[in-house]
């Protein structure tokens, strides 16, 4: 990955031998990177200092990762966010990506592991300098490099999941997206976690574009997804 020395990690771990070894590694990966030890003093830091990407564990004192994930997203609604999770429970997997988590690891983790991890994030956060296409979706005025979603002159700011999955389902728009398709091209595996996520960003887009009742994201059972557009 290019310039990794103009990306800024927030990391946010609790544990003292594992947040040393981190910092020291994505350092030594030429990432800058600024340690907090607690979810409160990490907030803090964001306020105060630009980050392009935050690493935050699940389980720390004061204010846990979840909390700590939803108030930066309040804050700012691009930056990608990878959980550092002990736990395997499906439902805390879910809670991260519904606080906005773009990704997530289980400890214990491999080094490189998560530099795939980071480097994936950035990738499709960042891009290429490319411009990509904007879409009409009934009323809405897609823009997926802006990464804005507008009708009658209001704007929402969508996250770049948010983004990705519904570029793809425009692409397909009237037509069947499969489960499997989307999950590759996304999220890059086809695992019962991402395939949970994938669900609540499917719910996420469908709450907003429910402001136009010409446009239906519809469940295909056994299948897929249809962004249905009535254009009569």
């Amino acid at each position: 990955m290019n310039s990794k020395k103009n990306i800024h990690i927030l990391l946010a771990e609790d544990d003292r031998n594992l947040s040393k070894l981190l910092k020291n590694y994505l350092e030594a990966k030429g990432f800058k990177t600024s340690l907090y030890m607690d979810g409160q003093e990490a907030l803090k830091g964001f306020l105060i200092n630009p980050f392009d990407l935050c690493i935050l564990d699940v389980m720390m004192p004061l204010k846990d990762g979840f909390s700590l994930a939803t108030e930066i997203r309040g804050r700012n609604k691009e930056i990608p966010i990878i959980f550092l999770t002990a736990k395997s429970m499906h439902d805390d997997v879910i809670k991260g990506f519904g606080a906005g988590g773009d990704d997530y690891i289980t400890k214990p983790f491999n080094m490189d592991e998560l530099l795939a991890r980071i480097e994936a994030v950035m990738r499709r956060t960042r891009g290429g300098n490319e411009q990509e296409p904007v879409y009409s979706i009934g009323k809405f005025r897609f823009d997926a490099n802006q990464q804005t979603l507008t009708i009658d002159g209001n704007t929402k700011k969508l996250t770049s999941r948010e983004t990705q999955l519904l570029q793809l389902l425009a692409q397909y728009k009237n037509k069947v997206l499969d489960r499997r398709k989307a999950l590759k091209e996304i999220w890059h595996h086809e695992s019962h976690y991402n395939a949970r996520n994938m669900d609540v960003y499917i719910s996420k887009i469908r709450k907003i574009l429910k402001q136009d009742p010409a446009v239906k994201l519809l469940n295909v059972h056994g299948t897929g997804f249809k962004l249905l557009v009535d254009n009569s």
